[in-house]
């Protein structure tokens, strides 16, 4: 069945998510400017990566407090994570930006934040029961 119950650790790793989403997201649109001169990141990747995020945090506040939720929806956010999280990395390996030492920090960081938290989702969701009919 695609409609499950979430289970509370489900439940709140999506919670924690959209917060912490909520919170960098503004963090990033707000400061862009000072953030991009203290991390060596362009100023355009903080302003953007910060606006992609607010939606996506409102998102995942609003599926936490949900009854029940679709399988495929807790999949779609793991998947977002994950790509959020090779992306970060990738900014890195492959040279498209070159941060100071704060910012490889940064971008490290909040990418394996990131990856704590779908591994968290990913769990609780194997953890939800199937919602009753």
């Amino acid at each position: 069945m695609n409609a499950l119950q979430p289970s509370p650790l489900l439940r709140n790793a999506l919670l924690i998510d959209g917060l912490l989403s909520g919170a960098t997201g503004l963090l990033l649109v707000l400061a862009a400017g000072w953030l991009g001169a203290f991390l060596e990141l362009p100023r355009l990747l903080l302003l953007v990566a910060g606006s992609a995020l607010l939606p996506f945090a409102v998102m995942l506040v609003w599926l936490a407090n949900r009854a029940e939720l679709s399988r495929q929806v807790v999949w779609a956010v793991i998947a977002v994570n994950a790509v959020w999280v090779i992306d970060s990395l990738l900014l890195l390996v492959v040279g498209w930006v070159s941060p100071n030492l704060f910012g490889y920090a940064f971008v490290v960081a909040q990418a394996v934040a990131v990856a704590l938290l779908a591994e968290l989702q990913w769990y609780g969701l194997k953890h939800a029961r199937t919602a009753q009919a």
